[in-house]
């Protein structure tokens, strides 16, 4: 038998597999990203990831939740049929639209391929990516939702619906020390009780807002950890952090209760473990300065305890590389592009329209004074 000899085949080229490149793009972006941790796509995910329009088209994902059944049911003999409670089941649309960021090589020696170009550019791109995605988060967590479904930013929204959100959400919002310090759903009046010493944040001040949570109507769902453990999440800005962890409680549950050595946060300066709460300082959360949304005399910062459906990202398109060629050749294009929105999950508290009197569904908002640094 005459052997045949093996055919000749062309291998593929990894400058011409983008797809690859786009999945592993997309992985290295979510993993990297300082959320990550708190993402996932079930409802009690603290952020909720739907990516439905990955498969059909569309402008916008829904996220929905059930809210918790409050009947007392029957007892004994009593007739149950007729007696069923109505599920209150809750929808909220997260419009999706397009973000897009590129570079640009104007280099007649490098006649590279546009996927070549890409990987030159790509941890500028993915950094670029990842501070996109967290700015959208921490915007979305400090938006206010007067009525209905439109989110403005706390800057833009007016005294009135301030007040609106407040009244709407009045056991999910803490101004400093002390539950009294909000003042008749008043947002400017509520902000002027503030005291740059007594309103500080501190141990005792979160534990507050964690029990102001817990007891919240609609409860906030803390998250599950191995099916059995509660716990939050809290957000805060540097400042407050600062103010935070050198609380007296704070500082000797680190000397006395946390692990000794190098991993102590003391050392590490890493996330700290409260009272059933990981506290994670965001330098990136902004402060209200003096003379501020509500006029405010003092400076203040906000920070977020975070339940189950705090965040909800909609993915339409996930992350994908994109390339242009132009000038016949001269001036090659790399970039990436994806379709996503990012929203603050809120639903309605009147017993039949959705949209009416929204809460903020996960997060506990907590106001305190955070005086610049000398």
């Amino acid at each position: 038998m005459v052997a045949t000899a093996d055919m000749v085949t062309t291998p593929a080229r990894a400058g011409l597999t983008p797809q690859l490149w786009d999945d592993q793009f997309f992985a290295e972006y979510i993993r990297s990203n300082q959320f990550t941790k708190y993402m996932g796509t079930s409802m009690s995910s603290i952020i909720q990831l739907k990516d439905d329009l990955t498969r059909k088209a569309g402008d916008s994902v829904t996220f929905a939740t059930v809210r918790r059944l409050a009947g007392a049911g029957v007892t004994g003999s009593t007739t149950l049929e007729g007696q069923e409670e109505v599920v209150n089941a809750r929808s909220l649309k997260v419009s999706v639209d397009v973000i897009r960021h590129a570079i640009a090589v104007n280099d007649w020696d490098e006649q590279k391929s546009a996927i070549d170009l890409m990987n030159a550019g790509r941890d500028g791109l993915m950094d670029w990516a990842m501070g996109k995605l967290r700015a959208d988060i921490i915007t979305a967590l400090g938006n206010i939702t007067a009525d209905a479904d439109v989110a403005v930013t706390m800057a833009a929204a007016s005294n009135a619906q301030m007040d609106t959100w407040l009244t709407n959400n009045a056991d999910r919002v803490l101004f400093g020390a002390a539950v009294a310090n909000s003042v008749s759903n008043d947002w400017s009046t509520s902000m002027a009780t503030l005291d740059n010493t007594a309103d500080k944040m501190t141990a005792a001040t979160l534990s507050l807002a964690k029990r102001r949570a817990r007891t919240a109507s609609p409860h906030i769902r803390p998250t599950r950890v191995n099916n059995d453990e509660e716990w939050y999440v809290v957000l805060m800005p540097s400042l407050v952090f600062r103010d935070f962890r050198a609380d007296t409680t704070i500082l000797d549950t680190l000397k006395y209760a946390a692990d000794r050595g190098a991993s102590n946060p003391l050392f590490t300066s890493g996330d700290l473990i409260y009272d059933g709460m990981i506290i994670r300082e965001i330098p990136e959360i902004p402060v209200i300065a003096t003379g501020g949304n509500g006029h405010v005399s003092l400076q203040c910062a906000r920070s977020y305890l975070l339940g189950a459906q705090a965040v909800g990202i909609a993915w339409a398109q996930r992350t994908k590389s994109v390339t242009n060629n132009r000038d016949y050749g001269f001036q090659h294009g790399a970039g990436v592009m994806e379709i996503r929105g990012v929203q603050k999950l809120r639903w309605g508290t009147d017993a039949t329209v959705d949209k009416t009197a929204p809460v903020d569904h996960g997060v506990f908002t907590i106001l305190t004074t955070a005086v610049g640094d000398a």
